[in-house]
């Protein structure tokens, strides 16, 4: 019988932030004021070597038919996609494959606000995990 090993355990020995690093999450409150389409929003300062491996969104309002998207100022949905946030008091995962990668340089993180202005009231709260070097 063969025994194969998941990518992360094999690139441990380079890297142990991959398999056995320790999570740093960035928590942001945000209250909501009505901020307006294309309007930004800095919720975390991540630094060189971190890698994200998702994201959690819980609001206590709905976003109604505003937009958001999450990543920096060169790639706004590097790490959540454009779209409308409805869901309330329900924590919700999100995250891109193709962002969860040890960051080349420190990073501004902010969510862009897309299609119409965030409501006049209430919180939006996202907690962003990464792993990092033990």
């Amino acid at each position: 019988m063969s025994k194969t090993y998941c990518n992360e355990l094999k690139q441990a020995l380079v890297n142990a932030s991959v398999a056995e690093g320790k999570i740093k999450t960035y928590n942001a409150t945000i209250d909501l004021a009505s901020q307006a389409s294309a309007d930004t929003i800095v919720i975390a300062k991540a630094k060189q070597g971190e890698k994200f491996i998702g994201g959690i969104l819980t609001t206590d309002t709905s976003l109604g038919s505003a937009k958001i998207q999450i990543g920096n100022a060169t790639a706004t949905a590097k790490y959540k996609a454009d779209a409308v946030f409805t869901s309330v008091d329900t924590p919700t995962l999100f995250g891109k494959a193709g962002a969860m990668a040890a960051l080349e340089a420190d990073e501004e993180i902010i969510i862009t606000v897309g299609t119409a202005a965030l409501p006049a009231s209430g919180t939006l709260k996202v907690a962003m995990l990464f792993s990092v070097n033990n």
